[in-house]
């Protein structure tokens, strides 16, 4: 289940919020605001990225190094 859904529905959720987001501020020249949504669906796919892929784990041991002494 979990490959299929990698595999069929983030590719067309990605399609579908980047046709959104063209279609609701590029015509209108509201281009701040297009940027604006863009950078939450990266954070969004940050998010989702880490947690698919379980490296959030290593990030976590890599920051707790960074304050050790």
């Amino acid at each position: 289940m979990r490959n299929w859904l990698l595999d069929n529905i983030v590719p067309l959720g990605l399609m579908v919020v980047a046709v959104l987001l063209l279609w609701l501020g590029g015509g209108r020249g509201e281009n701040s605001q297009v940027m604006r949504r863009v950078l939450g669906v990266l954070v969004a796919l940050a998010v989702l990225g880490l947690s698919v892929t379980g490296a959030g784990k290593d990030i976590g041991t890599w920051l707790a190094n960074l304050f050790r002494s």
